[in-house]
C-alpha cells in the first residue's frame, strides 16, 4: 500500500530529487524565505493582517450600501472563523498523526550526500508537512472572500511554501500533497459548520429586522 500511496511507484523520490537538485544562490534564499513565512508560528500575524484587510473592505462596502457592507462583513467573519477554528483542528490533527505515522524525513531516509539541506536538518515526522498544511489552510479559508488578484497571490503562496519544504530537504512531495489534502478537507468541514451557524443566526435576526421596518 505504501508503495502506491506514498512512493508512487518511485515517482515521489524522483520528483523530490528533481526539485531538491535545482540550486542557485537566489533560489535558495527564495525557498528559505518561503519555508520561514509558511510556519504556523506566524498564525497571529496572518490573523491580524487579514482582520485588518476585512475591516478596510467592510468599511468601503458600507459607504456604498449598508446591506452590501453587512453581507461582506458576514463573509469575512466566516473566513476568519474558518482560519481560526481550522488552525486549532489542523494543529490537533497533525500533533496526533505525525508521531503516529513517524515517517522519516529525507535526511534520514536517503543516503548522506544524496540531497541538499538548507537550514537545520530534521529527521522525523515527515508525513504530512506542517508548513504546507498551514499554507493550504490559509488559502482555503480566505479564498471565498478574495478577488482574482488575491486568489492568485494566495495560490502562489501555497505552492511556494510546499516547494520550499522540498527544496530545503525537509519533506518529500507526498508529504506536501498529503498536507494539502488533509488541510483542505478540514477547512471545508469547518466552512460547512460556520456557514450553517451563520445561516441560523441570520434566520433568527431576519424577523427582528422585518418588524423594525413596520
Amino acid at each position: 500500500m505504501k508503495e502506491v500511496l506514498y512512493d508512487w511507484g518511485g515517482a515521489n523520490l524522483w520528483l523530490f530529487h528533481a526539485i531538491n537538485n535545482m540550486r542557485a544562490e537566489y533560489l535558495d534564499q527564495f525557498m528559505l524565505l518561503g519555508t520561514r513565512i509558511g510556519s504556523h508560528v506566524y498564525f497571529p500575524a496572518y490573523l491580524a493582517i487579514f482582520t485588518l484587510i476585512a475591516l478596510v473592505m467592510v468599511s468601503r462596502a458600507l459607504r456604498h450600501s449598508q446591506h452590501t457592507g453587512q453581507q461582506m462583513a458576514l463573509r469575512w467573519l466566516a473566513a476568519i472563523s474558518v482560519f481560526a477554528l481550522g488552525y486549532g483542528l489542523d494543529g490537533a490533527f497533525l500533533t496526533w498523526l505525525k508521531p503516529f505515522l513517524d515517517f522519516p524525513r529525507p535526511p534520514l531516509a536517503l543516503p548522506a550526500g544524496s540531497l541538499h539541506i538548507l537550514g537545520e536538518p530534521e529527521y522525523h515526522y515527515s508525513l504530512p508537512s506542517g508548513h504546507a498544511s498551514f499554507a493550504m489552510l490559509l488559502g482555503a479559508a480566505f479564498w471565498p472572500v478574495l478577488n482574482r488578484t488575491g486568489r492568485i497571490a494566495v495560490g502562489a503562496f501555497v505552492v511556494w511554501v510546499g516547494l520550499s519544504r522540498i527544496s530545503v530537504g525537509a519533506h518529500f512531495p507526498a508529504d506536501i500533497l498529503a498536507a494539502y489534502l488533509s488541510s483542505l478537507a478540514i477547512a471545508l468541514l469547518v466552512r460547512a459548520g460556520v456557514d450553517r451557524a451563520l445561516h441560523l443566526r441570520r434566520s433568527r435576526l431576519r424577523p427582528l429586522f422585518g418588524r423594525s421596518k413596520t
